[in-house]
């Protein structure tokens, strides 16, 4: 099978993460296991990636290899054009799990990172306090995590992962355990501070409608062991109504065309 394009970034000078032709393989004393096969991909600066594909198919996996806590078999990982050799701190991370410290408030989880980090605490502080307003955390700062719905604890979690101004946030089903109407709300919330940030994002997702909302392009990749099987250009604009980009045509080709490249049974919704 001959490999995807890789879209307009494959061109991009100063790609933000590249993939070349990256595999990784598992050994046990039972079997050995390839996770991604010949993966190859360049997100550009500012670019919302989502990836989409079926369970156990490496989209976890990817993630962690462009956050260098998995080292590739073979194939070259990079991020802003330099190798990833080990654990990167240039990065941020939203996990499906909050994560969150029970006994510390909302901006004291978010200012772990600072602390952490060695941040300076004027710089901690005020950023922190740019991103409550930004999420929509106001008044919400002092609450402890379980005097917050599941959606404010991931505000929390992706106000945490943005507080150090990452040029590259990896999310990993950051919304999958979240009831529709919040996961709605938080597209939308996630889709402006893309907007406001211009950080480079790259989601792993099981939802269609979640990858067609929030991407620029939408990686579909194949069971195991996981290739990339086609990416997908979605032409909408930057700035996204959710009720006008359900409804418009582009958005309905993209999720028609993920659904029938995952076909019956494939695990997304």
């Amino acid at each position: 099978m001959s490999k995807p394009e890789t879209g307009t970034a494959a061109t991009a000078e100063g790609a933000a993460v590249r993939l070349d032709d990256v595999a990784v393989r598992f050994r046990s004393r039972k079997r050995d296991v390839t996770a991604l096969h010949e993966v190859s991909l360049d997100v550009a600066m500012g670019e919302f990636v989502a990836i989409v594909g079926p369970s156990g198919c490496g989209k976890s996996t990817l993630l962690k290899l462009v956050a260098g806590l998995l080292k590739p078999t073979s194939g070259d990982v990079r991020l802003r054009g330099e190798r990833v050799a080990g654990p990167r701190h240039d990065i941020g991370y939203v996990f499906q799990r909050a994560a969150l410290l029970e006994w510390r408030s909302a901006r004291k989880n978010i200012l772990l990172q600072a602390e952490m980090r060695k941040m300076p605490s004027d710089q901690a502080a005020r950023r922190t306090a740019e991103l409550i307003e930004m999420a929509g955390l106001s008044g919400f700062e002092d609450a402890l995590p379980h005097e917050l719905s599941g959606g404010m604890q991931q505000r929390v979690a992706l106000c945490r992962a943005l507080l150090h101004e990452p040029p590259v946030l990896l999310m990993d089903e950051p919304f999958g355990a979240l009831d529709a109407l919040t996961r709605e709300q938080l597209n939308i919330e996630l889709n402006r501070i893309w907007r406001e940030t211009g950080t480079t994002v790259l989601l792993v997702t099981h939802s269609i409608a979640e990858a067609a909302y929030l991407a620029n392009r939408v990686v579909v990749m194949s069971d195991r062991p996981g290739t990339i099987r086609e990416i997908i250009e979605v032409d909408l604009p930057a700035e996204r109504n959710y009720a006008e980009t359900v409804d418009h045509p582009e958005f309905s080709r993209v999720a028609a065309r993920i659904r029938g490249l995952l076909g019956a049974g494939a695990g997304a919704e």
